[in-house]
């Protein structure tokens, strides 16, 4: 009497396993649409160096020891603002004796004339008075010259980096003192490849087609757009790129000299043949659709992709528009087997594009 109960319970267990087994081998529904052809626009993007639109050495004009520094690190300074003062007694005492001889000699220039003026000497004589006097006015210039390169003085408005030298600091001609940039515009430059720059060059670019964007290493984009300024005149032969020049604004002070980034350009491919990246496979590097002909059976069709975009791929040869592919459903379809399929019109099939390639 207990073991009808059991023999009936292990025939519903098998009853149900066969049922799941069936299930299984019933073929699938497969959806069918095709690609769309439209007007695509893609994102190409190049590593990046961003630089200041000045930013120079400022080095030390004379020897001596250093008396004032004026300026912080990373201040920012105005034009003309003082900025480092060399101990300058040497050069007041050479611009006091030039002074000195100059005057020396004005007076006998002076004096010389009048003897002229009266035929006293000869006119030889008050020329080499006067050339006397004039070498002693350009020792005077020579000496004030020398006086003002011991202070030093922002050439322009900008941001100051570290200090290499510090107060009391012994300073030769043409050390290094610390270096300013300015921030107010920057110059982003990146390597483009040969093929895409005579794409660029090959027409005259819209204004548009100079715009570009700035990732910047946060992954986040800067909030001022950038234009294309510059193309250097000479390719690198090592890598086969051309360096352009983007510039941005950069009213808030957020871009720094020698910060790092990627630039994106926009391009507009016209009538592209756009195909859902999960309507593809791949075998050997190499990309696959599954094409339902007028007879409804299924071959395996490669594609070459030229661009990738979210989701879709953009199609140069394989498929065209009218052709019908396989969207859902590829790992039931067989090659060379008539499909059962459920077709979608491709404005509706692309809503849905989130599962990517197989």
């Amino acid at each position: 009497m207990m073991i009808t109960p059991l023999l009936n319970s292990c025939h519903k267990v098998e009853a149900e396993e066969h049922h799941e087994e069936e299930a299984e081998h019933e073929p699938s529904k497969l959806i069918v649409s095709r690609p769309m052809k439209k007007d695509a626009t893609v994102m190409r993007e190049y590593v990046a160096q961003i630089r200041s639109c000045r930013n120079i050495e400022l080095r030390a004009l004379e020897r001596g020891y250093l008396e004032a520094i004026h300026v912080n690190e990373g201040q920012h300074v105005n034009e003309g603002a003082p900025m480092f003062k060399i101990l300058p007694l040497v050069y007041q005492a050479e611009l006091k004796k030039a002074e000195a001889e100059s005057q020396a000699a004005k007076v006998e220039y002076e004096n010389t004339k009048r003897l002229a003026d009266n035929k006293v000497v000869s006119d030889t004589e008050l020329a080499i008075a006067k050339a006397k006097l004039e070498k002693t006015l350009a020792e005077v210039n020579l000496a004030q010259t020398h006086l003002g390169f011991t202070e030093l003085k922002a050439p322009f408005p900008g941001l100051m980096d570290r200090l290499q030298v510090r107060k009391g600091s012994l300073v030769d001609e043409g050390d290094l003192l610390t270096t300013l940039s300015d921030n107010s515009e920057m110059w982003v430059y990146f390597n483009v490849p040969e093929a895409e720059y005579l794409e660029y060059a090959s027409e005259p670019p819209a204004e548009d087609k100079k715009a570009v964007t700035l990732m910047m290493a946060n992954g986040r984009p800067f909030k001022h757009s950038g234009r294309i300024n510059v193309i250097e005149a000479e390719f690198n032969n090592e890598t086969g790129t051309i360096p352009f020049r983007a510039d941005f604004p950069n009213p808030d002070g957020l871009l720094r000299h020698g910060e790092t980034g990627n630039i994106q350009m926009k391009k507009v491919l016209k009538g592209a043949v756009l195909v859902p990246q999960k309507a593809t496979f791949e075998i050997l590097d190499h990309h696959y659709v599954f094409v339902v002909d007028e007879n409804d059976v299924v071959t395996q069709q490669r594609i070459h992709i030229s661009e990738e975009v979210e989701d879709l791929f953009i199609v140069s040869k394989g498929v065209t528009e009218k052709d019908k592919i396989i969207l859902e459903g590829l790992r039931h379809a067989r090659s060379g087997e008539k499909a059962e399929y459920e077709f979608e019109e491709p404005e509706k099939a692309f809503k849905h594009l989130k599962l990517r390639a197989e």
